[in-house]
């Protein structure tokens, strides 16, 4: 953690804007939460600003610069910045693509707070915001043989355009024809180690000396692309997830008995006599953790392969008794290029057009709606509703959720 030149407060409100719109100088702002003043976007090459972030401590009278985790905003033309909660920075951005325009930079949630405590540093963390919710993720586990893969294979098969996988990263080298990005996520072992510390992973094993796991931002790439994420893993990986942040649906599936798991391991003559001595051991650890743990929401016995699949159907609700809709991706927000931002109340922040077209009023003034705020970093803050404001009353009781 480094410290810049010592600054007063006064100089500080002279330089930076209120957290409501462009400072005086580049596109920096200022934001109180308690007593620290956090000053973000200080680098302005003149046409375009890189996020950075600085933090005046009133207490001490003295600047602190923060280790900053997550993915940073792309450049942008200058931003607006409004203090939600006490918690985190909400940022809107100018000059930005409509899915990449709202931000939040968390200074004291959950995850900053355990970062804080195990970097022993100061810790901010950038967050993207989406509109709308997510499905929940689908965790499934079992022992080796009792048919997972063939129940997700076959949900896959008559729903391809609601679910999707994450791909997984790993340390190993690639091997014959795959592909980084869709067999796995091929990285450098200090890579994926600092990722973990980071609390980047929502799962991983060293399997041969090999690093495998499951990614935040895996997971939030397929809810990005409008699907259902499955994530099929072990018992220990699914422990991990659920002590995770993740908010997940936690799937077991269970054998009828050990002697029917016995019969289907020998039956797939793929493993040796030896392999199936050790599948069966690792069975029995993870049947008794599945029904005992309190890790699992549901355990279904893949008894009958059949009744077993339309059990899974019913718990993810899609055994007829509910249209199925599959959510589609997120539309971005659409913002005027020049705007002015306030704050109605703790939950709602307007933007306005600061020279309303001719003719197009009705796009003049946007709510945003941070009620229903979910996740956050090391992922995506997602919950976001939008409104536009009825041009006629120009108030919030004519308020008309978008589309």
């Amino acid at each position: 953690m480094g410290e810049a030149p010592a600054l007063c407060v006064e100089d500080l409100k002279e330089r930076f804007s209120n957290g409501f719109g462009l400072g005086s100088k580049g596109f920096e702002t200022s934001t109180d939460v308690g007593d620290k003043t956090f000053v973000i976007g200080c680098n302005n090459n003149g046409s375009t600003s890189s996020l950075e972030v600085h933090i005046y401590d009133k207490s001490t009278g003295k600047w602190v610069i923060p280790t900053v985790l997550g993915t940073k905003p792309k450049p942008y033309e200058g931003h607006s910045a409004v203090l939600l909660n006490e918690d985190r920075i909400l940022i809107i951005t100018r000059g930005s693509t409509p899915d990449d325009c709202i931000w939040f930079l968390e200074v004291d949630t959950e995850y900053v707070k355990q970062q804080k405590e195990g970097l022993e540093t100061e810790v901010v963390a950038w967050s993207k915001c989406v509109r709308g919710d997510a499905e929940k993720p689908v965790v499934i586990s079992g022992p080796s043989g009792v048919g997972k893969g063939t129940l997700i294979n076959m949900l896959m098969k008559e729903f391809p355009s609601m679910f999707g996988f994450s791909v997984s990263h790993t340390t190993r080298a690639p091997r014959g024809t795959e592909k980084n990005g869709v067999h796995y996520h091929f990285t450098e072992r200090s890579v994926m180690e600092k990722d973990i510390k980071d609390g980047k992973f929502l799962e991983f094993a060293s399997v041969h000396g090999n690093l495998y796991g499951t990614s935040i931002e895996a997971v939030e790439a397929v809810a990005d692309s409008g699907k259902r994420c499955i994530l099929d893993i072990d018992v220990q990986g699914a422990k991990s997830v659920r002590a995770s942040s993740l908010d997940a649906v936690f799937i077991f599936i269970s054998p009828p008995s050990m002697s029917e798991l016995e019969e289907r391991l020998r039956l797939r003559g793929t493993e040796t006599e030896e392999q199936i001595q050790k599948r069966l051991r690792n069975a029995k650890a993870e049947i008794e953790q599945g029904k005992s743990s309190g890790i699992f929401d549901h355990i279904l016995c893949n008894d009958n392969l059949e009744k077993c699949y339309e059990n899974l159907k019913k718990l993810l609700g899609l055994d007829g008794s509910a249209p199925i809709n599959p959510k589609p991706s997120p539309n971005g927000i659409d913002l005027p290029p020049n705007h002015s931002v306030s704050k109605i109340d703790d939950n709602k922040i307007i933007i306005q057009h600061e020279t309303p077209e001719p003719g197009n009023a009705s796009k003049n003034s946007i709510v945003l709606d941070v009620s229903l705020l979910k996740g956050g970093a090391p992922g995506r803050t997602r919950g976001l509703d939008v409104y536009d404001v009825d041009p006629i009353s120009n108030c919030l009781n004519g308020i008309h959720k978008l589309s």
